[in-house]
Parts: C-alpha cells; sequence; structure tokens
C-alpha cells in the first residue's frame, strides 16, 4: 500500500484478506464481525463499533492501522465510499471514469481494465470454496435453479443452456419476479439456486434469496466486489470484479468464472455427462437443427 491513508485500489475488505494472518485474536474478532456485517458494522462510532464486536477500542484502532489506515475516520470514509459505489447508476460511473481519462486508445483502456478484473477475481477465489460449490451444482439429486436480474439474466440463461446439457433436474426461473412463489413452492431442503446479482442490487432478488434459504436451499450467489446482500443468504458467494471505463460494468470477469464451473460440473461426472451429450447430439441431428 504506498499511501497509508487510501491502500490502494483496494476494498475494506481485500485489506482484512490480506492481512488476516497478521491480526491478533481480539482483532480477527473484530474483522470477522465486519466480513459478517459489511460494511455497516464499521459505520458507527469507534466506540460503539468495538463494542457490538465485544473487542476494545485500542483493539480497533490498532487494527485499522495494520490494515493501512492513518486512524479510524480514513478506514470509515473509505467504507462510505465503496457504500455510494455499490449504489452509483451508469451516469455517476461514467463521471468517475472520465475525470481521469488516459491518452491511450479506448481499446487498450478496456483490456487493461479486464485484465486486472480477472487477475483480482482470481486472487479472490477460494478454491475449496470452488469445488464446494461446483460439486453443489454437479449432484443430479438437487434440483438446480437458476436465475439473474434485470441485466445479469443473460448470464443465467448462458448457464441454465450449459448446465441443461450437463445435466438433469434444472429449472431456468423466469425474469418476472411475480413467477418466482410458484418456483418457491417446489424447491426443497438440498436443492440449489445459483443466483446472479450485480449492483445495484435488486431487492426482489434477495427476497428471493430469502425465501429459498428458509426452505432449506443452497444458494450460490454471484456477485460483484462490493457484494449483493444475497451473500447474508448464500452457502457460497463468489465476487467477481466488473469495472470498466464505461458507464455500465463488465460481465467478462463473471463470465469466465461461471464458465469455470461449468467445466468443473461437466467433469464431475463425466461418463454421465458424456452419455448425456451423445444423445442431445443425436437429437439435434434428428431436428436437422445444424448444417452439415
Amino acid at each position: 500500500m504506498s499511501d497509508p491513508a487510501t491502500p490502494a485500489q483496494k476494498s475494506v475488505r481485500d485489506a482484512i484478506r490480506a492481512h488476516y494472518a497478521s491480526l491478533t485474536a481480539s482483532e480477527r474478532k473484530f474483522a470477522q464481525a465486519l466480513l459478517d456485517n459489511y460494511p455497516a458494522a464499521g459505520l458507527a462510532s469507534i466506540t460503539i463499533a468495538a463494542a457490538n464486536a465485544d473487542v476494545s477500542t485500542p483493539t480497533l484502532a490498532r487494527l485499522v492501522q495494520k490494515l493501512g489506515f492513518k486512524g479510524y475516520p480514513q478506514f470509515q470514509q473509505a467504507l462510505l465510499t465503496e457504500l455510494e459505489a455499490k449504489a452509483s447508476g451508469p451516469t455517476q460511473r461514467r463521471d468517475q471514469w472520465a475525470q481521469d481519462v488516459p491518452e491511450s486508445h479506448l481499446l487498450n483502456r478496456f483490456a487493461t481494465a479486464i485484465g486486472d478484473n480477472i487477475q483480482q477475481t482470481l486472487a479472490n477465489i477460494d478454491s475449496t470454496q470452488f469445488d464446494a460449490a461446483a460439486a453443489l451444482l454437479a449432484d443430479p439429486e438437487r434440483r438446480l435453479y437458476v436465475v439473474g436480474g434485470r441485466i445479469s439474466r443473460a448470464l443465467a440463461d448462458y448457464a441454465f443452456t450449459h448446465f441443461q446439457a450437463v445435466r438433469r433436474r434444472i429449472t431456468h426461473m423466469t425474469s418476472s419476479s411475480a413467477t418466482w412463489p410458484h418456483y418457491v413452492l417446489d424447491m426443497s431442503e438440498g436443492d440449489v439456486l445459483l443466483l446472479f446479482d450485480m449492483r445495484r442490487y435488486e431487492t426482489n432478488l434477495l427476497r428471493l434469496a430469502q425465501l429459498a434459504h428458509a426452505r432449506g436451499v443452497r444458494v450460490i450467489l454471484m456477485t460483484d466486489q462490493w457484494a449483493s446482500p444475497v451473500a447474508g443468504h448464500a452457502t457460497h458467494t463468489f465476487h467477481c470484479w466488473t469495472q470498466i471505463p464505461s458507464a455500465w460494468d463488465s460481465n467478462t470477469s463473471t463470465m469466465m468464472l461461471l464458465e469455470a464451473l461449468i467445466a468443473a460440473v461437466q467433469e464431475a461426472n463425466w461418463p454421465e455427462t458424456r452419455e448425456r451429450y451423445e444423445r442431445l447430439d443425436a437429437i439435434f441431428d434428428a431436428a436437422r437443427l445444424f448444417e452439415k
């Protein structure tokens, strides 16, 4: 971190992960409390925030300095900045990157941003969690539901198309939230809900996750670096970095991770999957769907 007042382009969550091994037991206690209720647990005064986590004020003061901040006010401002970024729309996002437009061509700036997003995403994926999520997605005894939001439904559609070829018992939930109670009605404990939710987070997806979680459904969330509120109800959450020099966020890193999960699910039950592919190709041939 080049400047202790502003850790370079890292969220507070990233800073905690980077320094976790060096934290004391008391410092880890607050760090975990913050991660469990992020970023709200760090927005109170230092005295209240420390008391809520059952640690001392000096412990919290030492922690924020270890994370690279001069003091608690700077730490809290970083959390507020992240919170503001969560709620920003296309116009605000464009204004942010347009203030300091590099001289290089837009294509080069995009390539750099996309490469950075993929690296950040991969650096924050726990391989054990990835394997556990893939195992849930691959289990044909668990019905798999897939859903996305206003923009992310394109990712959900992509996921459904591939998973449908790989395994049975998969349902693509429609984009109309008015129909979702009908899907929830058939959900059973142990089923899996693959949910995509990027900023600005959608309240209907949060309500769906709450309902599914209450029925014992395992929610796998794919979200951005700021984290959808759905994370509080998810068994596994994957953060994908999305910022690019545009009014819109990028789905490239999310698609990369999704395709890796699809490949993992395909390999998990390869003999059955191969036989399923072969039967599907025979149906394609009978329907004369593709040119030969």
